[in-house]
């Protein structure tokens, strides 16, 4: 089974960032605002930051409690839609259930969308264009080939079955709650965005199957894990992305990327 390396991948990204940035006038700038104490959107807040600060753009950070009004979320992105020094911004997900997601990140600028969330975006979704990344390091050809995606909403199903159809690869997608182990053994390519540890194992797959998993759970400090039970199917999948150190760094890599376009497009506007 071949492992993906998404950290040298994102390395390269990074590395080509930080010599651009250098060479703009302006100094690219990303906000991202976080809402109560979620684990998992706690750490990608760190490696953002850390990313962020590494190949020298700014980056600010506004926190809101789980408890806080939608209403001052919404007040403080009119806000830094007004700020020409900021470039990106970013509503780390997900939201707490009782706020209207669609309501809060549809309230970015379309110039500013780096997550690339809205449906009339200019930019790609970070995630989607680090699930391409990985499935072209595990196949150039995808003719015949039954992709399967299994996500925790409609809106990243249809946002990745539309962008992966320009790529010519064909694929469906099912809610984590509809899971279908019939479905799941059918795949050749099997996408998983869901946050649920070891939800597909070795006796799931078929033999050779690639496995991208874009999955992520804080299990304590310092353990993390993704859907994909990496012991089971060792013997029978032919390519994974591990978690850690596959689809995560590369994901914050392409969305330092956006931002970085972002500064290029409108930095003097």
């Amino acid at each position: 089974m071949r492992i993906f390396n998404g950290e040298k991948e994102a390395e390269k990204i990074l590395l080509d960032l930080k010599k651009k940035t250098k060479k703009l006038k302006t100094k690219p700038g990303l906000a991202v605002l976080l809402v109560g104490d979620n684990p998992e959107s706690k750490l990608y807040l760190k490696l953002k930051r850390k990313a962020a600060k590494r190949i020298g753009m700014r980056f600010v950070e506004y926190r809101f409690k789980k408890e806080g009004k939608e209403k001052e979320i919404i007040e403080q992105i009119e806000s830094l839609n007004k700020k020409a020094s900021l470039h990106g911004i970013l509503v780390q997900l997900p939201l707490p259930a009782r706020f209207n997601t669609d309501k809060i990140v549809g309230e970015i600028s379309l110039k500013k969308d780096v997550d690339g969330f809205q449906k009339r975006t200019q930019f790609v979704s970070p995630l989607i264009s680090a699930i391409l990344i990985a499935l072209k390091a595990a196949s150039r050809n995808f003719k015949g080939k039954r992709a399967l995606a299994l996500v925790n909403s409609s809106l990243l199903g249809q946002r990745l079955r539309k962008f992966l159809k320009k790529e010519r690869i064909t694929i469906e997608y099912l809610l984590r709650e509809k899971v279908s182990k019939g479905k799941i053994k059918e795949a050749d390519i099997i996408i998983s965005v869901c946050g649920s540890p070891g939800l597909i194992k070795g006796d799931m797959i078929k033999d050779g199957a690639v496995l991208i998993d874009a999955g992520f759970k804080h299990l304590s400090l310092k353990k993390v894990r993704g859907d994909v039970d990496r012991e089971s199917l060792k013997e029978k999948a032919s390519f994974l992305t591990p978690v850690p150190g596959g689809i995560g760094p590369l994901t914050v890599a392409l969305l330092l990327k956006n931002v970085y376009l972002a500064a290029k497009k409108y930095g003097s506007s």
